[in-house]
């Protein structure tokens, strides 16, 4: 073997070990270099021995010899493959007509309506004639000065002219009365969590491949329910105490939950407390259009003696709630992750609630009743001890512990039905003789009286009722009475609740809340419906049924018994006028309803 050949053997070994750990400049230098040391024939030697052009060596050498300073890179400035976005010059603002098309380009895009990832920006590129990935595409919006990100919520709709001037005005009454040492709390009611196996945002630290199970869907248990957690946040304080509800988020509820944290600890905290300012949203029911919650804290600062002043923040403005960042939004983050499977995982997940500035919260179940649907008329409005304050007397308003009238204006129950429906009382609807018929009306109106004054006892927290001037409000649309004789006609007679809302002119939803609530005193009289042999089907059947009583009743001599006890402005007998109504209008004095 020749000299040469030898000579190209060693460098070749020498080039197999070290080329592939230089870059692409380093690999030249060595290569110009080792061709230099070798004299005449060495570019094409040292190229034959590393497998490369000669003229790769041959730049090596012009670059060992220029005497250039070292450059810091690989590849001199402009060298290597052009950047796709040089080398199509439209790339660019297409891309932007996508991404932004309603300042640039078309807003009629194709990609509009649909989700703008990389992926789908490249496939929707490369339709349009330029080749891209989508790994170039990410670049590019980078370049562009574009980012991932979510949706901002800044935007509070209508904004009212007083705003700012409310929060000066609530930063000036909590001032006052923290320096005065007069409690200040900050109230709401959280988001309703549904109770069970459901999934809850956030994560926690589980072993790898083992998550909480929960259910596919989120429709509400029917025996669990959801969970309403009230909160009172004492500003000065900085502790919390949670209400979690069971049955409806009403004003009713919300004064229960500023009762309960007065008697457990806020009575405590401020033994010499006078005053008591609340400051809360201005809806839900808390809101500054409430009638109930106004009626409610009337009641309240009667029972505690205390002066309860409430400011409003104004409509939009909920986040800015002390109760909202201070409390809430701990509470969430303490139980991410975690199914909320019972109240007790809930009620033990709040009061479990910490903040490094000290922040300590406690929370109770509150398995109470409160129904929906109270109202306050205009005269108890009236009647109750409120002053508006000067500024925004909507907004601010002061509740004095002083004794006030409670006008009843809520509808009596009547112990005799509507005076055209009397017909209905026969034996053969009711099932029931006179004399049974007026002892379960009897018994039935002691039960509605006490469940009545069970419910305003609690409403007015105990204290005795102070008597108004004893005026009742109007006559109800359905008495005592029509609702017993509605859920005969409904239990025992099979009558669907569509003809039995048109028989008394009103709604089904309004008689199936009567029917619901009468079945409710019947359950507590003891009293059962026994379904009746015949069904009846519609109003023409109820017609049919009263027909043949009627016969029954003058072919027995006693026609004016108990049918035709019941006449109207005509001087009509009530039979006579359910023969000449129609049944497809309703089986009714047409006299009395025209």
């Amino acid at each position: 073997m020749g000299i040469g050949s030898v000579q190209r053997a060693v460098l070749a070994a020498k080039f197999e070990t070290l080329l592939p750990h230089l870059d692409e400049r380093q690999r030249r230098l060595l290569l110009g270099a080792e061709a230099r040391s070798v004299g005449h024939g060495g570019i094409r030697l040292v190229a034959q021995a590393a497998g490369v052009r000669e003229a790769t060596v041959s730049l090596g050498v012009r670059e060992l010899e220029s005497g250039e300073s070292l450059l810091g890179r690989t590849r001199r400035p402009g060298g290597g493959r052009k950047r796709v976005v040089d080398l199509d010059p439209g790339l660019r603002d297409a891309l932007l007509a996508l991404v932004e098309p309603d300042v640039r380009g078309d807003p009629m895009s194709p990609l509009r309506w649909t989700t703008k990832s990389t992926r789908n920006l490249a496939a929707e590129l490369t339709r349009q004639g330029h080749r891209i990935s989508a790994d170039t595409v990410g670049d590019l919006l980078r370049a562009e000065g574009f980012s991932l990100q979510g949706n901002a919520k800044t935007i509070e709709g209508g904004r009212h002219p007083d705003r700012d001037g409310q929060f000066r005005y609530i930063n000036e009454q909590a001032r006052a009365h923290i320096d005065a040492e007069e409690p200040v709390v900050s109230v709401g009611t959280k988001k309703k969590e549904l109770v069970g196996a459901y999934k809850n945002a956030g994560q926690q630290w589980l072993p790898v491949g083992q998550p909480v199970p929960v259910s596919t869907h989120d429709f509400p248990d029917a025996e669990l329910g959801k969970a309403i957690p009230y909160g009172v946040y004492d500003l000065a304080a900085n502790t919390g105490w949670v209400s979690v509800g069971t049955d409806h988020d009403t004003a009713a509820f919300a004064v229960e939950s500023v009762r309960r944290w007065w008697k457990a600890r806020g009575s405590l905290d401020y033994p010499a407390a006078s005053r008591l300012l609340i400051t809360a949203d201005a809806g839900g029911s808390n809101g500054y259009r409430t009638r109930a919650w106004k009626a409610e804290l009337a009641a309240l600062a009667l029972e505690t003696g205390l002066e309860i002043t409430v400011c409003h923040f104004p409509p939009g403005t909920s986040k800015w709630n002390k109760v909202e960042h201070r409390l809430f939004s701990h509470i969430t983050m303490n139980w991410r992750g975690r199914p909320l499977t019972s109240h007790e995982v809930i009620v033990n997940s709040i009061a479990a609630t910490t903040t490094r500035t000290g922040l300590t919260v406690h929370a109770e179940l509150d398995t109470g009743a409160y129904p929906t649907g109270v109202r306050v008329g205009d005269r108890q409005m009236d009647a109750l001890p409120l002053t508006r304050h000067t500024w925004h007397g909507d907004w601010n308003y002061a509740l004095r512990p002083e004794p006030y009238a409670e006008i009843n204006e809520a509808p009596d129950p009547f112990d005799q039905p509507s005076p055209d429906l009397a017909w209905l009382q026969h034996p053969a609807i009711t099932g029931l003789t006179p004399a049974e018929w007026d002892a379960l009306i009897a018994q039935l109106l002691a039960l509605h009286d006490a469940q009545r004054e069970g419910e305003l006892d609690k409403r007015r927290g105990h204290r005795p009722r102070i008597k108004g001037d004893g005026t009742t409000g109007r006559r109800p649309i359905l008495t005592l009475a029509d609702r017993l004789l509605a859920v005969l006609l409904h239990q025992r007679l099979g009558l669907p609740q569509v003809a039995v809302a048109r028989l008394f002119g009103v709604t089904p939803e309004t008689v199936n809340r009567r029917i619901r609530d009468i079945r409710q005193l019947l359950q507590a009289a003891g009293h059962t419906v026994e379904p009746a042999e015949a069904r009846l089907a519609d109003l023409d059947s109820l017609h049919d049924r009263s027909w043949r009583a009627s016969q029954a009743a003058i072919a027995s001599g006693s026609a004016s018994s108990d049918v035709g006890s019941g006449t109207c402005s005509t001087g009509c007998s009530s039979q006579e006028a359910i023969l000449r109504s129609s049944a497809r209008e309703a089986t009714v004095c047409t006299h009395a309803r025209g």
